[in-house]
């Protein structure tokens, strides 16, 4: 029996993709699910990092640049939110008024939020797509170009 090749992805005679049972592939999906969890309970994401920690050496190469890039995500964020309670605590130091330390809080939380589950929107759309993120070890969204337009 011959391969079918539909847009140039290769399939097996059931008609199922091959990257699809990539190993390390399925972990890689659950990160990034319990990284987005973790916007409603903090403890999901300590839990990502460590399947990511522990599935990265023996995952195909393209999905360790998925594991590899949620595991700087989780390090990132936590570094920048141990960087931001350290700015905070000085802030309410120095005697400003109590609102502006919690209107910069709000606003960092927000701006934490976007970027994680923006980066967790770029992985699930390579991943889906079977491709690995281009720059794992970007500060920003892997190296992909992201827009809020259509063209």
């Amino acid at each position: 029996m011959s391969h079918a090749l539909t847009d140039g992805n290769p399939k097996s005679p059931e008609g199922e993709n091959p990257e699809k049972q990539a190993r390390g592939r399925g972990a890689a999906i659950i990160v990034y699910m319990l990284f987005l969890g973790s916007v409603l309970a903090v403890v999901t994401a300590p839990i990502g990092v460590l399947i990511a920690h522990v599935k990265r050496r023996s995952a195909k190469a393209w999905v360790q640049s998925h594991l590899q890039f949620q595991i700087r995500t989780f390090w990132l964020g936590l570094l920048g939110g141990a960087i931001f309670i350290a700015a905070w605590q000085l802030l309410g130091l120095v005697g400003i008024p109590s609102m502006a330390p919690w209107a910069l809080g709000y606003l960092y939380f927000t701006a934490c939020l976007v970027w994680m589950v923006g980066r967790c929107a770029v992985g699930i759309a390579r991943l889906t797509s079977n491709r690995p993120v281009d720059n794992p070890r970007s500060l920003a969204f892997g190296g992909a170009r992201v827009s809020l337009s259509d063209a």
